[in-house]
């Protein structure tokens, strides 16, 4: 039952790095180009999509933080729109 519990995560692992290789932007992949990090996530079972996770992954841009919710009357340019 372990040996089939390893299999599936195994398999799991696998083709959540491959759907990931896939809509990696190519110009945002380190290291190697994409193709190349398909090929070996697909061939090298276990050391292909952790080598992915950790060395190719498109490093994430920070972005603005994110602005709280804002009630209509603590908005400036709504009550203007009143008036």
């Amino acid at each position: 039952m372990v040996r089939v519990l390893l299999i599936i995560a195994i398999v799991m692992l696998t083709v959540y790095c491959v759907v990931e290789v896939a809509q990696a932007q190519g110009y945002r992949v380190r290291r190697m180009p994409r193709w190349l990090w398909a090929f070996a996530v697909i061939c090298l079972p276990v050391v292909g999509p952790v080598c992915w996770l950790f060395l190719g992954r498109p490093v994430k841009q920070p972005g603005l933080p994110p602005r709280g919710s804002q009630a209509p009357d603590d908005d400036e340019d709504f009550l203007r729109g009143l008036r």
